[in-house]
């Protein structure tokens, strides 16, 4: 059987910018400037004859066929994606993890978590950033602030208002298996470990 397919990088362009409903913010998670995001999903539309997208000024609204096609597109990734990742060896999973500069890592003592997940390659960036994390140069980020970042998933590893430490993954990887490893781990750690943080708990998400 031969699948008749649009491009995937404008599939990929479509669908990052419909969950986002914004082709900036699609732009930082595929890496790409809005312009190409903006480029592949007006060729996809000439592709396949309808709107996706309503453009109106400063918003960017998805038509009743872009909500259709939503899903089975983003359905349709996940499972690539699942595919893809059980093909990979034993340990052959990688993850980057950024901290911000005043984060003591001395704390979390990261040795037990590569302990009980030896599948998973754990390197640290420190220090690192939002910026770290757009660029894609970590896949996750121990980040300091308010946390609230539109099209990330931000998890408080600190209790009470303002200023705290928060979990920042993008929303289009913060599901995968060895984000979701880290981030169960660390919420175990914490509630184990109240000495490890003042505020030992995962208590809130924003951006989803």
């Amino acid at each position: 059987m031969t699948y008749i397919l649009p491009p995937l990088n404008a599939l990929r362009a479509f669908e990052a910018a419909a969950r986002h409903l914004s082709f900036k913010l699609a732009a930082h998670e595929l890496h790409v400037t809005p312009a190409a995001v903006g480029q592949q999903v007006k060729a996809l539309e000439a592709r396949l004859g309808v709107r996706l997208f309503e453009r109106l000024h400063k918003q960017l609204i998805l038509t009743a066929a872009g909500q259709t096609y939503l899903p089975a597109i983003s359905e349709g990734f996940r499972h690539i994606a699942e595919a893809t990742s059980q093909l990979k060896p034993a340990g052959a999973a990688q993850l980057q993890l950024g901290v911000h500069g005043s984060y003591d890592l001395r704390r979390l003592e990261l040795a037990e978590f590569r302990s009980a997940h030896p599948d998973i390659g754990l390197r640290v960036l420190q220090p690192a950033g939002l910026h770290e994390l757009v660029e894609g140069k970590v896949d996750l980020l121990i980040a300091r602030g308010l946390g609230h970042h539109p099209g990330y998933r931000c998890d408080r590893i600190s209790e009470g208002a303002g200023l705290g430490d928060w979990l920042v993954a993008p929303e289009g990887t913060a599901d995968c298996p060895e984000v979701v490893s880290f981030r169960d781990w660390l919420r175990a750690f914490l509630a184990e470990n109240p000495h490890a943080n003042r505020r030992p708990r995962l208590v809130g998400v924003s951006g989803r």
